[in-house]
């Protein structure tokens, strides 16, 4: 499935199921993609966070319904998720600057915002750099493994990294990260799952570098089938434009393998980057 057939296949998810539960991971699904993977991506290509855009499309529809029919104010807001009329009627007012009630008079001036549809556009000629680097061995990575939920993910990762950097984790790994290298994914790495498509509540996220020495105790090995990868400089930035900018005109689609962050040492000359496992789209 090609990047912008998945996005529209979870708009349109997103729309079957703003009166029900767990609607982020329907459409990660309905995305084929992992919910951690699929937020990041949303956000990107959409300009907006999941939950805002979920949260902005349930009002609208309420503000609809508040307009054309006498169901009561309770109803409507525990129908698009909200606990109590008083939730709802905060969230109404944030975002159409009026109460749930003053809807529902005449010539009441309302913000609707309409569901999203994905297309390719050109957005401008900003350059993105990038490389491919086909890797022709297996890649054995080593590192300590923790479960995070998808849905914390943002959180839970950044916590994890600092977690190692006072328990003595990062050092250790630091120390086995630039023993006899053997190809440019090298340094400290981050590595989400074993799969790029994750869709379960849980992943295994390492904290890692490549390594290929006996597994440390409490540690875990991951090993990586050769294939080829899209290398981009910036991670920060790359989590984006990969999605929005490259692989709509690439030619290439994510492959069934994790989205990997490197690294590097400080004194190494080199900037932290992304690896993407691609392969080539169908013609």
């Amino acid at each position: 499935m090609d990047l912008l057939t998945g996005m529209n296949n979870a708009v349109a998810c997103i729309e079957e199921n703003l009166e029900g539960n767990d609607i982020c991971r329907k459409a990660a699904r309905a995305a084929c993609c992992s919910e951690y993977h699929f937020s990041r991506m949303f956000s990107a290509i959409a300009g907006v966070t999941l939950s805002e855009y979920i949260r902005r499309r349930r009002l609208t529809l309420a503000a609809f319904e508040l307009q054309r029919s006498d169901t009561r104010i309770l109803d409507i807001a525990l129908k698009y998720g909200y606990d109590s009329a008083d939730a709802f009627a905060r969230a109404f007012y944030k975002l159409h600057g009026i109460n749930p009630s003053e809807a529902r008079g005449a010539g009441t001036q309302l913000k609707a915002y309409p569901k999203l549809s994905f297309h390719i556009t050109i957005t401008g000629a900003d350059e993105m750099e990038y490389r491919l680097e086909d890797i022709d061995f297996e890649v054995r990575i080593v590192g300590k493994s923790n479960l995070v939920s998808t849905r914390q993910a943002l959180e839970q990762v950044p916590a994890l990294w600092q977690e190692a950097a006072q328990n003595g984790l990062l050092e250790q790994l630091v120390a086995m990260a630039w023993e006899h290298p053997k190809c440019r994914m090298e340094g400290l790495l981050g590595v989400c799952g074993k799969e790029a498509s994750i869709k379960d509540d849980t992943f295994d996220y390492f904290t890692a570098t490549r390594y290929d020495g006996e597994v440390p105790e409490g540690m875990n090995e991951l090993i990586l089938p050769p294939h080829l990868w899209a290398v981009f400089p910036d991670t920060v930035q790359a989590w984006g434009r990969i999605y929005t900018d490259w692989l709509p005109s690439s030619g290439y689609m994510l492959a069934d393998l994790p989205c990997i962050e490197c690294y590097y040492a400080p004194d190494s000359g080199r900037r932290d980057e992304l690896w993407v496992p691609v392969v080539k789209g169908k013609e």
